[in-house]
């Protein structure tokens, strides 16, 4: 069920108004309601997998508890170290067996050797990485003793299945959704207003931007051998506003779902692109995740403690990591190197963590330096990404040849020209609404707000209109696959 769907558009309205005119007395039935409607919502997908989810939920459920009610810690270690296996055993296989077998034989084919490994014809469960990750931090918490266990099955299955962000996050700790799980939660009018607003932009993202982004990186990275170096500038650009808009345009809508519902999820984007440099674009892109990297993986290994050396290998194995997390493909691990190298020199220098504001904070144009480094950082953004959508390194290698070639001077010569000024258009209104409310949550936090009502309803109708009349080709959303 995507969220961009007519059985979603269907779907929403009926949960909403079963879960605060049934259920509102009780919160207790609305977490029944939100858990059943939650599992319904996954098994639309495939209802095969449901059974895993479900598994994966039992298993840190039951491990955290073995773990608070351990007497000795190698009993504690015991029940830890299981629940870590099975959840990344689960996520080896569905994800990764096939590539480690391919490239087990490549190695050997190095070596005059041939294997033929067998390979799984399975499909990846949806969502897989970030529901795992859910439990990864609520059991490595439990394990380092700064939360207790929930002895309530059904909040803690509600915590890791949450239908808003459970196929592609915002990936969410325990700490700060299972408090709102439990607590009587009253309808918010001016916070359900605001989720719809969030929702809207979301949507215009992702089906008027991303889909129609798609249909210009598609047929430029797909068939790049036909096209000169200067059309391929465009693809990556628009690969670039593509990936950004369909993954920005999906955490808005389930962060304004979950508001509908009287629950605040984590942010997940905060205007990457206006990033100064790559340290600040990491601070603000995926922003749950690099967190979750950062607190259970990054500061473990030592973080920006010790040694230069020490910094330098723990930000590679960061990126290495983060890569590999995106797919089983070695164009993610260039593509997590390219990041680690981009992102070095700020740290050797110790201006990583500059840049903690807004750009151009108060006033309403960049300075040249800030509108340099913008640029700058952009663009190397949109350099990574190139590997990120090739198919293979190969791929990605041979278009990035054509960039560096001669034909950058040429016409770029791309069929879709009507779909090409029509998306640069609202990529350009994209970009003056975003700068306009980088300082807020979401770009129309605020816009509207004091205009009178029917200048701002021609406003919210006129996005509407831009959603249904340019609407892309229903596009899935990227980030379903990892």
């Amino acid at each position: 069920m995507l969220f961009n769907s007519l059985q979603f558009a269907f779907f929403l309205p009926v949960i909403f108004l079963l879960y605060w005119y049934a259920t509102r007395q009780s919160v207790r039935l609305q977490n029944y309601l939100m858990l059943a409607a939650s599992y319904f919502f996954y098994a639309c997908w495939d209802y095969r997998f449901l059974g895993l989810l479900i598994f994966s939920t039992l298993l840190d459920y039951f491990t955290a508890i073995q773990m608070a009610n351990s007497t000795r810690q190698n009993q504690k270690r015991f029940w830890f170290w299981l629940s870590i296996a099975i959840n990344l055993g689960f996520l080896g296989v569905f994800k990764y067996y096939n590539f480690f077998a391919a490239s087990f034989a490549d190695g050997l084919s190095l070596l005059g050797l041939k294997a033929n490994p067998a390979t799984l014809q399975v499909i990846l469960p949806v969502g897989i990485s970030f529901y795992t990750f859910h439990g990864l931090s609520y059991v490595i918490d439990i394990y380092n003793n700064k939360i207790k266990p929930e002895r309530n099955f059904v909040d803690y299955a509600l915590f890791v299945s949450f239908f808003p962000l459970l196929v592609a996050g915002p990936i969410e700790r325990a700490t700060h959704l299972l408090p709102q799980i439990q607590q009587p939660r009253v309808f918010d009018y001016t916070k359900a207003v605001d989720g719809l607003r969030q929702i809207l932009w979301g949507l215009f993202k992702k089906v008027v931007i991303a889909d129609n982004c798609a249909v210009i990186a598609n047929a430029v990275f797909d068939g790049s051998a036909n096209y000169p170096g200067s059309a391929h500038v465009i693809g990556a650009v628009f690969f670039a506003f593509q990936i950004y808009c369909d993954f920005s345009g999906y955490s808005d809508i389930a962060i304004g779902t979950a508001r509908l519902f009287g629950i605040e999820l984590l942010r997940n984007f905060s205007y990457p692109y206006f990033s100064r440099n790559i340290a600040e674009f990491w601070r603000r892109w995926h922003i749950s995740l690099s967190s979750w990297f950062r607190d259970y993986l990054y500061i473990p290994l030592g973080g920006s403690k010790g040694s230069t050396w020490r910094k330098i290998r723990n930000v590679f194995i960061i990126f290495i990591v983060s890569g590999f997390w995106h797919g089983a493909n070695w164009t993610f691990i260039v593509w997590g190197l390219l990041n680690a190298l981009f992102i070095i020199p700020s740290v050797i220098a110790r201006t990583n963590r500059n840049n903690l504001d807004v750009a151009a904070s108060g006033k309403t144009f960049p300075s040249f330096g800030e509108l340099a480094s913008m640029i700058g950082t952009f663009g190397l953004t949109v350099f990574a990404w190139i590997f990120f959508r090739a198919e293979s390194l190969g791929h990605a290698g041979r278009y990035l040849a054509k960039i560096f070639s001669r034909s950058i001077f040429d016409q770029p010569n791309l069929q879709k020209t009507d779909v090409l000024l029509t998306t640069s258009f609202f990529i350009l209104c994209l970009v003056l609404l975003e700068w306009r409310g980088r300082a807020n949550q979401h770009a129309l936090a605020d816009v509207g707000t004091k205009w009178r009502r029917p200048v701002r309803w021609v406003f919210y109708y006129g996005l509407l209109m831009a959603i249904c009349v340019f609407a892309g080709s229903n596009q899935q959303f990227i980030y379903f696959q990892f």
